[in-house]
């Protein structure tokens, strides 16, 4: 098992960098790609997802079908050496974006889901 950096940066109880495993590290990165928005990063202008632009837009099938196909377009181009992505399925409920994604770790052909939420500011 390979130790990673935990995100978000913290110590761990002997007073270490806390570090992570493959599968909590690949959750990280996904969520990294979904919660930056393009230009937030100097070195890499074009990284991220830009779902935030898409929280104020009124709910409808069409931004969820917008919402989906983004999310499973920029894990593709970010994290495609990584994982391969198998479902998307977006919902917004009152003030909450909620993003599950059904992926396969590349290395093991593992399955996993993850579900991302995030509270939409009103």
């Amino acid at each position: 098992m390979a130790a990673h950096l935990d995100i978000t940066f913290s110590f761990d109880a002997n007073g270490r960098t806390a570090v992570t495993d493959d599968d909590d590290h690949i959750r990280d990165m996904i969520k990294a790609v979904l919660f930056t928005t393009p230009g937030e990063r100097v070195n890499r202008p074009d990284f991220g997802c830009g779902i935030r632009q898409l929280v104020f837009a009124p709910l409808s099938d069409t931004l969820t079908a917008t919402t989906q196909h983004l999310v499973q377009g920029s894990l593709l181009r970010w994290l495609g050496d990584v994982i391969l992505v198998e479902d998307v399925a977006v919902e917004a409920m009152e003030s909450t974006l909620s993003i599950t994604v059904t992926y396969s770790v590349r290395a093991t052909s593992e399955r996993q889901t993850a579900v991302f939420e995030r509270a939409i500011a009103s």
